[in-house]
């Protein structure tokens, strides 16, 4: 992985590559969008997705209102999809734990920008039953509000999770009620950190349930995620 991909993305990097969300979202695939009114317009935005598959990340960043920078998986910064994922302002995450990440993202999201997280950690059937806790941490480092984000359709039923959705396939991204958190007077560093992660997981798993009624889309599979990981791991250092 080249140093350009640790360095905060420039804001060119945004111009090319959404337009190519938008033809991936609405020419390969058909999706609807909804919600779009709850993402606030202006100033930092964390937005907080469930996971069910490859796609997810990149049909969200298609569907959005606002241009965002979105955490994925070191691995996949290789070769030419790697030189492509930094040219379009993605961010490189260790799984195992990358406070390095987490820091890149305040630094964004202090500049006013929007950060897009998959806080399951893995692929799974996308009901937020549990996440990490690096997107508490950041919520609270920062103050940016958090949407969550319903993704359903990438996958569907028992397929595999590494299934590619034949071309147009029916997706749905909904955006919901933003969440903003902060430190209560008394409250312990952990003891915050505990408290926004309960809350921003109830607020994406009432979210993604909510978008399954609305869409008629169920999640794939009946199982709970598995081997979840701890994407971009909280830094402990940095309780207060």
């Amino acid at each position: 992985m080249t140093e350009a991909a640790h360095a905060v993305p420039a804001n060119w990097t945004m111009a090319w590559s959404r337009p190519v969300g938008w033809f991936l979202d609405h020419v390969i695939y058909r999706t609807t969008i909804t919600g779009k009114g709850h993402v606030p317009t202006g100033g930092p935005v964390i937005f907080a997705a469930n996971h069910i598959s490859f796609l997810d990340g990149p049909v969200m960043f298609g569907a959005a209102p606002r241009p965002m920078h979105i955490l994925v998986k070191r691995e996949m910064f290789k070769g030419i999809l790697g030189r492509v994922l930094v040219a379009s302002g993605q961010l490189p995450v260790d799984r195992t734990g990358d406070r390095a990440a987490l820091h890149r993202c305040k630094d964004l999201l202090d500049a006013g920008r929007c950060v897009g997280i998959l806080p399951e950690g893995t692929r799974g059937n996308g009901d937020a039953a549990d996440i990490n806790g690096g997107v508490a941490w950041l919520a609270l480092q920062s103050g940016a509000p958090v949407v969550p984000v319903a993704v359903l359709g990438t996958r569907v039923g028992d397929e595999h999770v590494d299934t590619v959705p034949r071309p147009r396939r029916r997706l749905h991204v909904s955006f919901g009620p933003a969440v903003t958190l902060g430190r209560r007077a008394g409250e312990t560093g952990r003891a915050s950190m505990d408290r926004a992660a309960q809350e921003i997981r109830a607020a994406m798993a009432v979210h993604v349930q909510d978008a399954v009624r609305r869409s008629g889309q169920p999640l794939p599979g009946t199982g709970e995620p598995t081997d979840l990981i701890a994407v971009a791991g909280t830094p402990a250092d940095d309780h207060h």
